[in-house]
């Protein structure tokens, strides 16, 4: 998901509802001070509790009905789980105003009791190691509306330009729990994947992740449920419902994997002007399956989905509404570099998140700078791949003028608190930062395509992406990604000219920082391994041009 903002807010309609959201500009986001108290509700949502670990989830089997005339859901999750040691008290998420009205297992009800927005379930029985088991969940009531999605997350009930139900879920940040019930956090995914079973009225459809395995009327009810099936592992916020009156086209796309089915989702007015900005995504594929690899979801399909926010990255089912315009609904979204107004930012942006943020995961929200730096980051090398390398730089330092260096890209672990906005801007810079020390193109290819495959599926720390790239570049990184992820100073580099003697050093820097600089010296390029205490060194001739290189994250001072 993307987090824009300054200069204003503006209000357009699109399908019939009015979106209000933050001009285009500095990537920015309102967030808790770090220094602010951690509140039990948010230790229950962002840590691994004794009542979370002792199980493993392994399928989801979820099943709503949307009744757009009342704002309200019901429905029920079958949780099918392994015990990876002995319990009794299991933790199930649902935020209020949802309630649980129901739990089962096999044919005993389970005693609950709530605590704000966690439910505590307890086992009549101690449930042994090893086991596989499962709980069905009931629950419903009026859910959350959404009033500024993605951002401010929820369902959003709107209506088209006919006067149809469009109906949006979101939930990243504010997580899967606001919808529907299961274990929130990130850590934990169903290993098998899940069911998704959405009930609607009859003259509606409802789009969801992975497949589309039937659809069942029910003539009396006037509803139709449409059975979604994803085989792979999913992230909880990755799981969105669209609904509305859409139709539907899909194509092949010959991928590095094999045949990948393409299948786009529009309302009927759009379809016209869809067809034609949709071309976007088999280009995209392309650039991304070279920098990355394969596609991370062959067998669950990609769709793209019209709807009334901005977009989002839900697994196998991207959710679109950028106008049908290149750039960001309109605007540039690296100012000063006119590449970014030829490609479709949303497609470009939330699609590299099925191989940043959904194939690789974070397990914890304090590292959620995984999904967004590296996607980020691919916008460039979307731009490399098509219009060239010196273009994918410009494109990459125009995004500087969105980091604001207020607090650190990592946020707060087992709080489920993110870090500062600056992990859209600066996780893009930090890694084309990297990509400079590495200095070959081809192994930092490699890397990237190996962080997809080493980690496939998995949920990963920031300190073993850190670890990984580092091993695989050759090189100690450790304190270059402390001082852009931790540290909310950029890297200055004085120095001071003599006649032939150049003195440098670094300041602003956390102790033993020591990332080398590419400068160029008259023209003539060369590195430097600065430190915090000044060297000197003596070229041979007097010195009459410094520059440093500009795809380095770091600012230049002339020492007094």
């Amino acid at each position: 998901m993307l987090r824009i903002g300054i200069f204003r807010r503006s209000a357009i309609i699109f399908g019939g509802v009015v979106i209000s959201f933050l001009g285009l500009g500095v990537c920015v986001q309102t967030h808790f001070a770090q220094a602010t108290p951690v509140t039990r509700q948010e230790t229950l949502r962002g840590s691994v509790t004794p009542e979370r670990e002792w199980w493993d989830v392994l399928h989801y089997d979820l099943s709503v009905q949307f009744m757009p005339d009342r704002r309200m859901i019901q429905g029920s999750n079958v949780i099918t789980f392994k015990t990876l040691k002995a319990g009794s008290k299991m933790q199930i998420d649902l935020q209020t105003p949802l309630n649980i009205t129901r739990i089962i297992r096999g044919n005993t009800d389970l005693k609950f009791e709530r605590e704000g927005n966690v439910f505590w379930v307890t086992f009549d029985t101690e449930l042994a190691a090893g086991v596989e088991d499962k709980i069905t969940i009931t629950y419903g009531g009026r859910p959350t509306e959404a009033r500024n999605p993605p951002w401010e997350g929820g369902i959003a009930w709107g209506r088209d330009d006919l006067g149809n139900w469009f109906i949006n879920t979101t939930c990243q940040g504010i997580g899967a729990s606001i919808w529907w019930p299961n274990k929130d956090i990130g850590y934990d995914e169903p290993d098998r994947g899940m069911n998704i079973n959405l009930t609607v009225p009859d003259d509606l459809v409802a789009v969801s992740n992975g497949r589309l395995k039937g659809v069942d009327s029910d003539a009396n009810a006037k509803t139709k449920t449409f059975h979604w099936v994803v085989t792979s592992p999913i992230n909880n916020y990755g799981v969105n419902a669209n609904i509305g009156n859409y139709v539907s086209w899909s194509e092949k796309y010959e991928g590095v994997s094999g045949t990948l089915d393409l299948s786009y989702y529009v309302l009927p007015h759009q379809k016209e002007q869809a067809m034609k900005t949709f071309q976007e995504v088999p280009r995209m594929l392309k650039a991304f399956e070279h920098w990355f690899g394969p596609y991370p979801w062959y067998e669950d399909g990609y769709k793209l989905v019209t709807v009334s926010y901005p977009g989002m990255e839900h697994q196998s089912s991207v959710t679109y509404g950028n106008y049908f315009r290149n750039g960001y609904r309109a605007r540039n979204p690296s100012p000063g570099a006119d590449v970014g107004m030829k490609f479709d930012f949303i497609i470009v942006h939330e699609s590299g998140h099925e191989w940043f943020g959904n194939n690789i995961s974070m397990r914890d929200a304090a590292d959620m700078w995984i999904h967004e730096g590296f996607t980020n980051y691919s916008e460039n090398l979307f731009v490399e791949y098509f219009w060239g390398k010196e273009q994918g730089s410009e494109y990459v330092i125009g995004t500087r003028r969105g980091i604001r260096n207020a607090s650190p890209v990592i946020g707060t672990y087992g709080t489920n608190r993110e870090g500062s906005g600056d992990m859209y801007p600066k996780g893009g810079n930090l890694l084309h930062t990297v990509r400079q020390i590495v200095n070959d193109d081809a192994k930092w290819r490699s890397i990237l395509i190996g962080l997809n495959r080493d980690f496939r599926r998995q949920t990963v720390t920031t300190k073993q992406v850190e670890s990984y790239i580092s091993r695989q570049a050759g090189i100690d990184l450790s304190k270059v990604f402390d001082q852009y992820l931790r540290d909310v100073r950029i890297p200055l580099l004085q120095y001071k000219i003599a006649g032939d003697k150049l003195t440098f050093k670094w300041d602003r820097v956390a102790a033993g920082f020591d990332m080398p600089v590419k400068v160029a010296i008259n023209g003539k390029e060369m590195w430097l391994k600065p430190t915090d205490n000044p060297q000197t060194i003596t070229y041979t001739a007097q010195i009459n041009t410094f520059v440093a290189d500009r795809n380095l994250y770091i600012e230049t001072k002339v020492q007094d």
